[in-house]
C-alpha cells in the first residue's frame, strides 16, 4: 500500500523524484502517468493501470457518452515513463501543463496510486474543500466500519 505526502521540486529538465519508499513498491522501472480528475496527475504501476482500464471498460459501454468522455480524459492521455537510476521520472509537457506543475510539487500516496500536484494548486484545493471534508467524512464514515 502506498501512503504519504512528499514535497519535491521539478528540476530544469522537468524531472521529479519519486520517494525511495514508494519506488520499492514499483516493479521494474516503468510506470503509467495520466491526468487526474482534479488538476493533478495520477501515477500507476502497470498492474494497477490495467485494473483501472478493465474496470472502466468492463462497467461501461462505448455507446455511453460519459464512458467515452472518461476514456478520452483519463485513458487516452496516459503515457508510460521510466524511473531513472536515481529515482526520477520525466513529466511530459502536455501532462505538466494540464496539472499546472511549475517547480514545487506535492506527491500523495493514495493506496494503489500516486497523485502529483503543483504545491500552490494543492494548497488552494485543500482550502477550497476544507468545509466539505467533515461532510464527506461523515457520509462515507457511515458506510464503513473502523
Amino acid at each position: 500500500m502506498i501512503t504519504g505526502e512528499f514535497r519535491y521540486s521539478l528540476d530544469e529538465k522537468n524531472r521529479l523524484m519519486i520517494p525511495a519508499r514508494i519506488r520499492v513498491e514499483i516493479p521494474g522501472n516503468s510506470i503509467i502517468l495520466t491526468r487526474g480528475v482534479e488538476q493533478c496527475l495520477w501515477l500507476f504501476t502497470h498492474e494497477e493501470w490495467k485494473k483501472v482500464c478493465q474496470s472502466l471498460v468492463g462497467s461501461t459501454s462505448l455507446f455511453q457518452e460519459k464512458a467515452r468522455l472518461m476514456q478520452r480524459r483519463i485513458v487516452a492521455p496516459a503515457q508510460e515513463t521510466e524511473v531513472d537510476r536515481t529515482g526520477r521520472i520525466i513529466i511530459p509537457p502536455t501532462l505538466r501543463e494540464f496539472a499546472g506543475l511549475k517547480k514545487e510539487c506535492i506527491i500523495l500516496g493514495i493506496q494503489s496510486y500516486l497523485e502529483i500536484w503543483d504545491e500552490g494548486s494543492y494548497t488552494a484545493y485543500l482550502a477550497e474543500n476544507e468545509s466539505r471534508f467533515k461532510e464527506a467524512a461523515e457520509e462515507i464514515g457511515n458506510k464503513i466500519a473502523l
